[in-house]
């Protein structure tokens, strides 16, 4: 089937941060951030919060977590810095430390924190100290703390009839409720997703992969049937970041794929956890002209018969079947990287399917190892970049770091290795918008 997609996937506006040496250290923080705010937050290190906090768009946070542990007691002076920056501009510190000395505490705790939690986050104590700080309530400050000190050495008590009234405390109001967009689309209960890079290394096979096994288990219940179909038919790499071989009979296969029938392409598909099959690149290269449109359109057919979402991982080179296989699609993901060589080939990209008239609307661009939601310089780069090619650029995936390269070598998808790796959070969130689309479109037929 042929269908298009609008994705709104933008991210959704920063009311907080995290500010810590390495975040990635305190899970626990982030599993109770991510339930509070979902995607709303960002995370920044010390250094990167001095510069953030400076700028006027620190004023639209509303509070910041500072979390620190006994490696980081060499650099109060600095935190205090950042905490009373955050204080100058306006918003609420809650403080997370785990294993620091009583006197760092006390100097943390005087330069301006609203509130603290120990870490590890006993039960619901993160949610606690939030409502807490939305509420107006603060630790005393010094002067707070010296007051009851000095009430005994009053001469004279005041008299009851003296005593002025308590004002009801006034709770400051929630922030308003972050409004996600919604996703449409046409499509039906059969799909094609296409991943094709624009540039080399700009994460389009670790896109493909954990896309499709996101899919494969985004219903516990009632799981669809997802089959990932490697078309790098000289490097493709899908096969060594899930640990499977690579068999003889996929070059039969690809040859042949016009006369061949469901069975024999059911052999050739391995299938990975029980949960996916995978059409592996073939054993030897291969070069690219040795299937044409009609072997790659009978091999995708074959591949809707025995599976609900096909998601196929392109060459990044542009073939004689790559019109078949964007017209087949229902969403072509194009991923590139925040630099000159991605977007002049982007560039080209668009040029070539506008010359050949085929079917831009459907391809969605992917920025890989974007910038995070609060480095204003990397905001205004996206952008620009955007502007300058006349596209939308609304998936932004984070980058995941070494764990990403550990997990390829591993043979194992994002979710198992590292589950609360930031790019398998955001593959994770596009591969459920996908789904909702799909059962939304499901029922409105």
């Amino acid at each position: 089937m042929s269908g298009g997609l609008a994705l709104k996937s933008n991210p959704a506006p920063i009311v907080a941060c995290t500010i810590a040496r390495d975040v990635q250290t305190f899970d626990l923080l982030i599993d109770d951030i991510e339930a509070e705010l979902g995607e709303a937050w960002g995370d920044l290190n010390f250094l990167e919060a001095q510069a953030f906090l400076a700028q006027p768009e620190a004023d639209d946070l509303e509070f910041v977590a500072v979390a620190v542990d006994d490696a980081d007691e060499p650099d109060v002076e600095m935190i205090c810095r950042v905490i009373a920056q955050a204080k100058e501009a306006g918003v609420k510190v809650i403080l997370v430390a785990e294993d620091v000395s009583p006197p760092i505490l006390h100097r943390l705790l005087t330069a301006g924190a609203d509130d603290f939690v120990p870490y590890p986050l006993p039960d619901r104590a993160f949610h606690n100290s939030l409502e807490r700080v939305r509420g107006g309530q603060t630790i005393a400050t010094p002067e707070q703390a010296e007051a009851p000190a000095a009430a005994p050495q009053a001469e004279t008590p005041p008299a009851p009839e003296a005593a002025a009234p308590d004002a009801p405390a006034t709770p400051q109001a929630p922030p308003p409720e972050v409004q996600l967009q919604p996703t449409t689309t046409t499509m039906g209960d059969r799909v094609i997703f296409a991943v094709q890079s624009m540039a080399g290394g700009s994460g389009a096979t670790t896109f493909a992969v954990n896309l499709a096994w996101e899919l494969a288990n985004i219903d516990k219940k009632a799981p669809p049937s997802v089959c990932l179909i490697d078309l790098g038919l000289q490097f493709g790499s899908a096969a060594t970041y899930l640990d499977l071989p690579r068999r003889e009979v996929v070059f039969e296969i690809l040859t042949e794929a016009t006369t061949m029938d469901l069975p024999a392409f059911k052999q050739a598909v391995q299938r990975y956890g029980d949960k996916m099959g995978v059409f592996t690149a073939p054993a030897d290269i291969l070069p690219l002209d040795i299937v044409g449109p009609d072997e790659i359109a009978a091999l995708i057919a074959l591949a809707q018969e025995c599976a609900d979402i096909v998601v196929i991982d392109m060459p990044s080179t542009i073939v004689q079947w790559t019109e078949t296989v964007l017209n087949a699609a229902d969403v072509y993901f194009a991923t590139l990287d925040l630099d000159m060589r991605s977007a002049q080939n982007t560039m080209r990209f668009i040029k070539a399917l506008q010359a050949e008239d085929l079917p831009l609307d459907k391809v969605h661009y992917v920025l890989n190892r974007a910038p995070r939601g609060l480095d204003i310089g990397g905001k205004a780069r996206i952008k620009r970049l955007a502007e300058s090619l006349g596209i939308t650029i609304s998936t932004h995936l984070p980058d995941g770091a070494k764990q990403v390269t550990q997990a390829c070598d591993h043979g194992e998808p994002l979710s198992d290795f590292a589950p609360k790796n930031p790019l398998r959070k955001e593959i994770a969130k596009q591969a459920k918008a996908l789904y909702d689309a799909m059962k939304a479109e499901a029922s409105a037929t």
